[in-house]
């Protein structure tokens, strides 16, 4: 048991990952979460997953308040605002609260396609290029893929964004899992436009099997297409942008500014084929790594924070 310790001034920052069954992959969130609180030796920093990986939110909450936290904001390290930042955290978060009586936290954003993790992509993309000219490459955006439509649309966001000011002869989007277009079918449409020199983008933050995947695809679709230049780049990584951003989205949270965008969101709206989410209640999944076996039902509706 961790001695309790004097109480910050300001609240502590809760890290909050999705997870993977990749040990890479879960390994570089806890490096990265350990190197956030070296940054700031002044502030409780803890991290935890939804799903799949070690250690459990849960368990990272119960870390802050043997510190003595009593106060802290969550912040999601996901790239688009889907199900696990829109529900599964909120309804985690909820659950807490009942488990331990007396804290307060606040909720922030998702990182979303922030300037400054464009420029971590662009760099990327140089570096899979080398000499190459950018005008001859088209950039094939591969996003995680989602139910949810509004987060689909985020990735496009990401891609038009990325697309905008910087030289390249075009930026496409494809997803790896649950949406379309494919890796296969996002790479067909870049030759269709076009396209002889394709940099494969992965939209992920870190190493894991659904980067690894993309890669895969991306690779046995060069091998058929030989007279095609197919490179891959590498996710965006621990680079010092994205730390910066997490520092900014925490402190959004702290002031209680948070923006979040409801106009598309299928809990709120009506959306073609989604109606029968609106105003359903949301609630964690079941993570069996969770050493919390009840389960919280967050009946509030949609858990988005205005």
């Amino acid at each position: 048991m961790t001695t309790p310790a004097t109480p910050p001034d300001r609240p502590a920052l809760l890290v909050a990952g999705h997870g993977t069954r990749d040990d890479g992959g879960a390994a570089a969130f806890r490096e990265f979460v350990t190197e956030l609180g070296r940054r700031h030796p002044g502030l409780p920093v803890a991290g935890g997953f939804i799903e799949l990986s070690p250690p459990p939110l849960g368990e990272a909450v119960t870390e802050l308040v043997e510190r003595g936290v009593r106060r802290f904001a969550a912040v999601p390290l996901m790239l688009v605002s889907a199900g696990h930042a829109k529900g599964d955290i909120p309804a985690a978060l909820a659950r807490e609260k009942e488990r331990h009586p007396g804290i307060a936290y606040t909720y922030g954003r998702p990182l979303g396609p922030h300037p400054e993790l464009l420029k971590v992509l662009e760099r990327r993309v140089d570096e899979a290029l080398g000499d190459t000219d950018r005008s001859e490459a088209t950039v094939l955006l591969v996003g995680r893929g989602s139910t949810d439509p509004d987060a689909n649309a985020e990735v496009f966001k990401a891609a038009r964004l990325f697309w905008e000011g910087r030289g390249y002869a075009g930026v496409e989007t494809a997803f790896v899992s649950l949406a379309a277009p494919d890796v296969p079918s996002g790479l067909d449409r870049c030759v269709k436009l076009g396209a002889r020199r394709i940099v494969v983008l992965p939209y992920f933050l870190f190493t894991g099997i659904l980067p690894d995947r993309v890669r895969h695809q991306a690779e046995e679709w060069a091998a058929a297409h030989p007279e095609l230049d197919v490179r891959c780049a590498e996710v965006i990584g621990a680079a010092e942008e994205l730390y910066d951003l997490v520092m900014e989205r925490y402190g959004e949270a702290v002031k209680g500014d948070l923006r979040m965008n409801c106009d598309s969101c299928v809990y709120r709206i009506a959306l073609p084929g989604f109606e029968d989410k609106v105003g359903l209640p949301q609630q964690p999944h079941f993570h069996p790594d969770d050493d919390g076996h009840h389960h919280h039902h967050h009946h509030g509706g949609h858990a988005h924070s205005h």
